[in-house]
């Protein structure tokens, strides 16, 4: 098929009727076309290759692009990228990274095991209102029966068990490790082995490993690399940053890769990425929510005042890791914004003051 230039009408057309910015017109075989430059563009599943444009197409401020990258590399970052409307604007390496490497995700990998549960559920293998116990069996926790049938897969999701977290090791998933502490649903602390165990739960309800059934249901259906490590009690996973960028691009699109459906149930889509609970505003299934009133982090028991990322935008969605490993989802600009590297020295174990230092200098770039 070949594509044609604009017939003179036609660019009388659109002028006489004031054509959208945000559309071009384009004629394939003498028939008229409208083009939305705001569509999604999809990277295939079975290549390398990545559409890109540059900032200066997008009218962004260039000038501000060295002080951005100069930051990065001063917080040893080792990789950053930044799509819009699913192509590469910025894929930046520093301090030794390369396009190749596997880093860990940490913490933002709890977004996708949030994605995974949803898929489990769509299949009819499992409920989030399910007790954890019909999938993990009895006695997975040092706790009655009466207290362990209290607890349901939500809880685990929304980091509300009410198991005890004042423990040596938080990343400890021994059924010793899990005491009672408050009734589910009554508190909100970012429990970590609570979190872990739910790839336990997965595996009981699909009936294969953890690992096997993300491998089938995400990450061979949109052309991610990586795997998933187990480093004593927790389990990290490892890709390139942009596989990271694929998952984000799957959730801007809520689940659809390009023309293929993976997570179709749209309400557990919406309720995994907004407010999951009262207690904690800026969290929903183990996805970070911006532009809340209010938010608890890890490692505190306190309620904090404001926005998560004040100046982030506020339909920002996010998957936080230790170390500051960032994905970032801005669904009302089309933008996924990936950061993987070392400490920044600013790192909590997900949210941290590097957040907002790093959104002050992408605004002075995109806006």
């Amino acid at each position: 098929m070949r594509t044609k230039s604009i017939p003179f009408l036609v660019l009388i057309l659109c002028f006489t009727l004031s054509c959208s910015d945000n559309e071009s017109i384009e004629t394939i075989d003498n028939e008229t076309i409208n083009t939305n430059s705001n569509a999604l563009y999809f990277p295939p599943i079975d290549a390398d290759t990545w559409e890109t444009i540059s900032a200066q197409e997008l009218g962004w401020n260039i000038n501000n692009e060295q002080a951005l990258y100069d930051f990065l590399e001063a917080k040893n970052t080792k990789a950053f990228i930044i799509l819009k409307n699913g192509k590469i604007v910025i894929e930046k390496y520093f301090n030794g990274g390369t396009v190749s490497d596997h880093n860990p995700w940490y913490s933002a990998g709890k977004t996708l095991t949030a994605f995974t549960v949803g898929i489990a559920q769509q299949e009819n293998l499992l409920n989030i209102n399910d007790i954890s116990a019909i999938h993990l069996g009895t006695g997975w926790a040092n706790i009655t029966t009466e207290q362990e049938n209290a607890i349901t897969v939500r809880n685990h999701l929304t980091m509300t068990t009410g198991l005890d977290y004042h423990v040596l090791n938080q990343n400890c998933t021994d059924a010793d490790c899990f005491t009672y502490l408050n009734d589910p649903g009554n508190f909100w602390y970012y429990h970590n082995a609570s979190y872990t165990i739910l790839k336990d739960i997965i595996s009981g309800a699909t009936h294969q490993e953890y690992s096997a059934y993300f491998d089938s249901k995400i990450k061979n259906k949109i052309g991610m690399n990586g795997t998933w490590v187990t480093l004593g009690y927790v389990n990290i996973y490892y890709s390139t940053a942009r596989s990271m960028s694929r998952f984000g691009l799957l959730n801007l699109n809520k689940g659809t890769w390009n023309t293929t459906e993976i997570l179709t149930d749209q309400n557990y889509f919406t309720q995994m990425t907004s407010t999951s609970q009262t207690l904690n505003q800026s969290y929903g299934y183990l996805w970070w929510l911006n532009g809340k009133s209010n938010y608890r982090i890890p490692g505190f028991e306190n309620e904090f005042i404001g926005s998560l990322i004040p100046n982030a935008p506020d339909d920002l969605i996010a998957g936080l890791g230790k170390n500051d490993q960032k994905l970032y989802i801005v669904p009302s600009q089309n933008l996924v914004i990936v950061r993987m590297g070392d400490d920044t020295g600013d790192s909590l174990l997900g949210p941290s003051g590097f957040d907002n230092e790093l959104w002050g200098k992408i605004n002075l770039l995109i806006n």
